[in-house]
């Protein structure tokens, strides 16, 4: 085939055109993106403002909440509409309203207001800051972790998130735990997150301090372990009661927060009020100062425990003496008539294993001597739950000055199922309440009697025991055993252990 030639004249006069075609071509694809870019601002802005409206007036006016909650919905509101009028925007505080609108939570709480307003902007936050934060596991190089990890060991260098975290604190049942799950389930699966709650992350650091024993500052390695899996770290029922926990936890949370770990947590104490008269408290306090750096305190002051709003049950818990047999033959409907319990073994954290005394279709059987009046602990909680979901308890006495050890671990083995969604069946000498009534805080025996405010004594009238700690955790024990019996509780277990 002959090439086809064409004039200089002739190539020039083809330039032109595509130019002048290009030229036309662009002007009006500008036009028509700027006129579509309006027509989407101006009904964006409509969707915003009606939506906003929309929900601010129905969570106000309309569910009738008071004057307080309404001016709470108003600084919301106006949070939300300044900060972004985009209509597909996310976080709690959107989930929070969603959730209301769909029958799921009860009407919005005032005080729950101002911590989600708290939520929302740590979440707005960590959105606009997620390279800096390196909170993508995607995004974030191997390479590039190993050479600032490799320039670590040579020069120490901080790497601080610049954005503050969040420590959530207040009454018991007021919704601390379901807020920061709200808030958490809100952002990207693909991001470096992880919640858990404070016993098993302290279960889990002890584990790795053994493993890294001999290394001249094992906390920091530690430490590295854990920024590398999640930066954004929430922790529930932030509770300090054993020294050994109270002596790393400044160290710990030094390196840290060094690494870039962002901090979210909840609990029934104000920062300055953890670990209280506990030993070489002195010790503790500059991790108190440290918290209250690099986390804003917010204090959730409901006084509403939705755990008691929930519908009775009255079928697991049975109170009076010599029940053993009326227990026994409700464990044995709940594994099925023709399954004989047998002794089993569970696997306990660092090669521990813990005997129970009768297991069968995920339901284990213990006197109360058996678990709480031995030395045990959350790890064998802990790996208790991972294989039975149904505890049947017997013999769940009053608590007081005689037996304050056994107390603790009641308050611990609560909180450990209640964290799993363990449901419990048990006989005990005495209602939730009544059960915890001989103890109390340092405040409280004043009130009552100045001279047992000091200590405890023998001769002190119906045994009291003054305990801070006890007498702190006594509320949230005696909420989560009223809710952990409640029909919604019970229904929730079924879901979750495909019963």
């Amino acid at each position: 085939m002959r090439p086809i030639v064409r004039s200089s004249s002739s190539l020039s006069r083809i330039r032109w055109a595509l130019r002048n075609q290009e030229r036309h071509s662009s002007t009006f694809c500008s036009k028509s993106r700027k006129l579509l870019i309006c027509a989407n601002e101006k009904e964006a802005l409509v969707n915003t403002n009606t939506y906003n409206s929309t929900l601010f007036s129905r969570l106000s006016f309309s569910r009738g909440l008071s004057a307080e909650a309404v001016e709470a919905a108003d600084a919301v509101r106006l949070t939300v509409s300044s900060s972004s009028s985009d209509v597909n925007r996310t976080g709690p505080l959107v989930e929070y309203e969603r959730r209301i609108s769909d029958g799921d939570l009860m009407t919005g709480d005032v005080c729950q207001l101002g911590a989600l307003k708290e939520l929302q902007r740590l979440h707005d936050e960590l959105v606009e800051s997620v390279d800096t934060c390196r909170l993508d596991r995607y995004n974030t190089s191997d390479k590039s972790s190993r050479s600032r990890w490799f320039w670590s060991r040579l020069m120490p260098q901080s790497s601080v998130s610049p954005v503050k975290g969040l420590y959530l604190y207040g009454g018991v049942g007021t919704g601390k735990t379901m807020l920061m799950d709200l808030f958490f389930d809100q952002l990207p699966c693909t991001w470096k997150k992880q919640r858990i709650h404070f016993h098993d992350f302290m279960l889990t650091v002890h584990s790795r301090l053994q493993k890294h024993k001999g290394l001249s500052d094992p906390l920091e390695v530690v430490a590295q372990e854990i920024a590398h899996d999640a930066i954004l770290l929430c922790l529930d029922e932030f509770m300090v009661t054993d020294v050994a926990d109270a002596l790393i936890l400044n160290r710990l949370f030094g390196h840290l927060f060094s690494n870039g770990i962002i901090l979210v947590a909840t609990s029934n104490r104000n920062p300055d009020k953890l670990y209280e008269g506990g030993l070489q408290r002195d010790l503790f306090l500059p991790f108190i100062a440290s918290l209250k750096e690099r986390n804003v305190v917010h204090e959730i002051g409901s006084s509403v425990d939705y755990r008691k709003l929930t519908s009775a049950e009255q079928g697991f818990y049975f109170i009076g003496k010599d029940l053993s047999t009326l227990l026994k033959q409700k464990f044995q409907e709940l594994i099925g008539g023709n399954v004989v319990a047998r002794p089993q073994e569970v696997e306990v954290v660092m090669g521990r294993k813990l005997q129970v005394p009768l297991g069968a279709n995920g339901c284990a059987y213990f006197p109360f001597e058996e678990l709480c009046d031995r030395p045990l602990g959350a790890a064998d909680y802990f790996g208790l739950f991972k294989k039975f979901h149904t505890l049947a308890l017997e013999g769940v006495p009053v608590f007081g000055l005689h037996n304050r050890t056994a107390a603790y671990r009641f308050v611990t083995l609560v909180d450990v199922m209640y964290e799993n969604r363990a449901r419990l069946l048990c006989t005990a000498e005495a209602t939730p309440q009544e059960l915890l009534e001989k103890i109390v805080t340092i405040s409280d025996a004043k009130a009552m009697s100045p001279r047992t405010s000091s200590r405890s004594r023998k001769n002190d009238v119906s045994e009291l025991c003054v305990d801070n700690e006890l007498g702190f955790a006594k509320d949230r024990t005696i909420s989560r055993l009223t809710e952990m019996n409640s029909k919604e509780y019970l229904e929730q277990h079924a879901i979750t252990h495909n019963l």
